[in-house]
């Protein structure tokens, strides 16, 4: 969180963001998904918890029927997503089009606008690692430790999800939480205080270069 309490919307929060929204729901498997170490994992996921953008909920386990926690995001998170989303689409659609045009400058420029997004665009998919491999080649540009700890292992992200997907219970609902036939599932509002308001001012004024976008 900043100092003037507003939500930090950087690339790392939207990889948790959307390793939640994947059902990736332990901090280890979130922390090796995006290639983060686990103690930022876990600030980033207090930070979407405080901001309502995920919730915990408690599931039943087959076990003894021992509850275990897990995280799941919100209509709130997976709106604020979605938009990122379709904002970088755009962006890779924009250096694509510089690229197969051969200029070389343009491409530079929107590389430089959104370097920092690279990693999430890799995470999430949007852009596909072998145009970034020939996008980088073209500019004769490294990779940064990050982006080659993506490239290293496909993603990760499709590697974690189907050994995720492997411990979720077959009676999953639509939206892909998976919960038991006896609706035992219920959410853990013990983390939160009543007066923690979501606070939509924070979804304001960032930039085009850092990725943002103006209202929300």
């Amino acid at each position: 969180m900043s100092a003037d309490g507003k939500f930090e919307k950087g690339p790392n929060h939207f990889m948790v963001l959307d390793a939640v929204s994947r059902d990736i729901n332990s901090v280890e498997k979130i922390a090796t998904a995006t290639k983060l170490n686990n103690e930022e994992v876990q600030l980033i996921l207090n930070d979407l918890l405080t901001q309502r953008l995920i919730v915990k909920i408690q599931k039943k386990g087959f076990i003894f029927g021992k509850k275990k926690v897990e995280m799941d995001i919100t209509a709130i998170g997976m709106k604020l997503l979605n938009t990122k989303k379709q904002e970088l689409e755009e962006q890779k659609q924009q250096m694509q089009q510089s690229y197969e045009s051969g200029d070389n400058n343009q491409l530079q420029g929107y590389m430089d606008a959104n370097r920092m997004w690279m990693p999430m665009m890799l995470f999430s998919g949007i852009m596909d690692m072998m145009f970034f491999t020939s996008m980088m080649s073209f500019m004769g540009t490294a990779m940064n430790p990050m982006e080659s700890a993506m490239m290293g292992d496909g993603g990760g992200l499709h590697q974690d999800i189907s050994s995720n997907n492997s411990d979720v219970d077959t009676n999953s609902n639509d939206n892909g939480t998976s919960g038991d036939s006896d609706n035992s599932t219920n959410n853990d509002t013990s983390d939160y205080d009543d007066s923690n308001t979501f606070d939509s001012s924070g979804f304001d004024s960032f930039d085009s270069g850092s990725g943002g976008y103006d209202s929300f």
